[in-house]
Formats: C-alpha cells, structure tokens, sequence
C-alpha cells in the first residue's frame, strides 16, 4: 500500500520522515477530500499524504504498532470512532482550536476524536404519493398504516445499526425490538441494496417511503442518471418522541502513535476551521459543524432540523445491543 498527496502522486511508506508533512489513513475517497488537504497545504506549506483503506483500519494499526506511519485517521459513522479509542490506537488531543471549534456534542469527552461534519438518517418520501406532514417520527414507522410501503438497505449496516442504537437509546431494548418487528412488517421487500437504490425504489413505485442519509441526495442531483430519482422524492426529517433528527459524523482522531504530531495538529485545527468545514460539506453534501458555517444552498433547501441530543458516545456503547435486536427479529430475512 502507499500513501497518496492529495494531488494523488504516490509516495511510498518508506520515505523519510520530516516535520512538514503529515500522514493519513482515510475511508473515504481520496478525491472526497482533495480540496481540503490542497487548501491546507497552500496555507501552511505541510505536505499531505494520504492512504485509503476501505476495510481493516483497525487491524492495520495495531499490526504497525509504533512503527506506523500514520498520524490523522479521518472517517466515518461515531461507532468506528468510537472503536479506534477502544482499540488504544488513538490519544487525546487538547486544543483550544478543537474545543471552539467542535460542539461538545459531536467530540468524545475525552478528547480522543472530533466530528467534522454530520449526516441526518432521514425519510424519502414520493412526492406523488405520500402528503406532507403524512410521516413525522421515527416511531410511526411501525405503524400498519405503512404496510408494504417502505424500504430500506439491510439492518445489519452500519447507517442502520447507528439509527437502532439511538432508537434504544430514546426507549430502551423492548420498545426497540417491538419497533423493528413493526418496520419490519411495513417493508415492501427484503432489505437490499444501498441507500440510492431506495430512492430508485421509491421513483419506480416498489415503496412510497424510504430510509437514508441525507448527503445521498445531492450525489444523485449531480448524476445525470440517477437525478430523476432524486426529483421524484422529498426530504422529510423525523424526529424520536421526545428527541431530534437522528445524526451520524464524519470525523478524524489522531493516532497513538503519530510521528509527526505537530503538522497532524495543525491539519486537525484546519479541518475544523469554519472555512475547511464548509469545503468539506459542500463536496461531500453534508452538514459543517463549527458555529457559525452554514451548508451547501443546494443542502439547505431540503430544510432544516433539529439534530437529536443523544450522546455519540453512548450511542457507539450500544451498537453490540443493536445489532443483538436487529438479528433477534431477523430484520433482513
């Protein structure tokens, strides 16, 4: 593997090390966040490399130890955040910078990772056949009233297990396995496919509602293909009784043993500068979270919400209960 700048040069692990460079191991695209780290660099002149990995970020760290090259960790969903810290492979970070920039509710109390911008789990709804104001909450989602109306992506990914998890969270392991069975008898299929293919669905009339993030949305506006789908939905966020609009961040975290740890806070306090937060949600259609910024335009038409106040942290301590109910009530079969 080899790490790539963000011009997407390679530049092997093996090279030397010097304080004006900072190393990345990212889940996301390298593309997705390019514009960011070219920014960074032409304002502090810090070389940035980075490495994609899909899968194993985890089992990659622990094998490096302290020889690895690697100093930022940027990525998605709060449970694997939350896991990097489990693992010890991360450390806390104290700066001030973090601290005004990052709402204390998308930052691990302990200063071990940052969101960096959040994503709502929302509700598309055919604009043909669904009223406004016809579905608010998450709990109505079990009502029979939806029978053979909704569809989703499978239960067990991570975007669903997040939302089961602030579901326990608001009402507790009962109510949870009692709502998932109701969701469950509302599908109009098997859960299948990612969250794009649910808008497709919706478009093609296999369900009139479905489950996914907002960020979606925009990616599908900007494909000539797939923009029919999106303009045959709207965007509806539900709330839990009691509570807000399920949120999930991305976010970053720096490692346990980065060896450049100077230019991996430097890059840190930039992506959570206003300016870099609001470069990163405009290209990835998210939601920036230092006070202050506002999204895309194109994002903000969809409307606004309130972000539900559960703690990420408590929300990541729940994921194994989650997954326990979701495969209880065998929600994919």
């Amino acid at each position: 593997m080899h790490f790539r700048p963000a011009l997407i040069a390679c530049l092997a692990f093996a090279a030397p090390a010097f304080s004006a460079e900072v190393n990345i191991y990212s889940s996301r695209q390298p593309e997705l966040i390019a514009p960011l780290l070219e920014a960074f660099s032409a304002e502090t002149g810090i070389t940035t490399n980075i490495a994609f990995l899909k899968k194993g970020l985890i089992e990659k760290l622990k094998a490096e130890g302290d020889r690895t090259p690697a100093d930022v960790i940027l990525t998605v969903d709060f449970a694997r955040l939350n896991a990097l810290v489990e693992a010890g492979l991360t450390q806390p970070v104290n700066s001030q910078t973090l601290t005004a920039n990052i709402p204390g509710i998308y930052r691990d109390p302990d200063a071990h990772w940052f969101g960096l911008t959040t994503r709502a789990r929302v509700v598309y709804a055919s604009k043909e056949r669904v009223r406004p104001g016809e579905v608010t909450t998450y709990e109505e989602l079990a009502d029979p009233k939806w029978k053979g109306r909704i569809c989703t992506r499978s239960g067990l990914h991570a975007y669903n297990v997040a939302l089961t998890a602030a579901y326990l969270f608001h009402h507790g392991e009962s109510d949870t396995k009692e709502w998932l069975t109701g969701l469950k008898a509302n599908l109009a299929r098997k859960p299948q496919g990612n969250d794009r293919a649910q808008v497709k669905a919706v478009w093609a009339g296999e369900c009139d509602i479905a489950i996914g993030n907002t960020y979606y949305l925009g990616k599908m506006l900007a494909n000539p293909e797939q923009k029919p789908w999106a303009d045959a939905v709207n965007v509806v966020f539900p709330v839990f009784e009691g509570g807000g609009t399920h949120v999930n961040v991305s976010g970053m975290a720096m490692t346990k043993n980065a060896p450049h740890r100077d230019a991996a806070l430097k890059l840190m306090e930039f992506l959570s500068s206003p300016k870099a937060q609001q470069i990163y949600a405009k290209v990835n259609f998210e939601y920036p979270v230092a006070p202050g910024t506002s999204p895309d335009p194109l994002v903000a038409s969809w409307g606004s919400f309130t972000p539900d106040n559960a703690n990420l942290r408590a929300l990541a301590k729940l994921r194994p209960l989650a997954v326990k109910v979701i495969e209880e009530v065998d929600f994919d079969g």
